[in-house]
């Protein structure tokens, strides 16, 4: 271990604290405006998708195959749904 060990460690807490910290404190208030709400409501989903879709598409190491697999994915999605009717 290197001699700068505790400072990277102090760093990372207070980036976390501060992370977890600020938005509590910034809106204290309830959120009154539609379209801040609905943006907030759909941010976790487009996060996750933005983490997840690009791991999909690198998996397998072929392009070709991945895609199949992500396109067969959202196709049992829809299918669990009753969007997509396969029989």
């Amino acid at each position: 271990m290197t001699a700068n060990f505790p400072i990277y460690l102090l760093v990372m807490a207070g980036v976390t604290y501060l992370i977890r910290m600020l938005p509590l404190t910034i809106f204290r208030k309830e959120i009154k405006s539609t379209f801040v709400k609905s943006f907030l409501h759909y941010v976790p989903f487009a996060v996750l998708g933005a983490m997840t879709i690009p791991d999909v598409l690198y998996s397998t190491g072929d392009m070709r195959t991945a895609t199949v697999g992500l396109v067969a994915a959202g196709a049992a999605v829809l299918a669990a749904q009753g969007i997509l009717l396969l029989f």
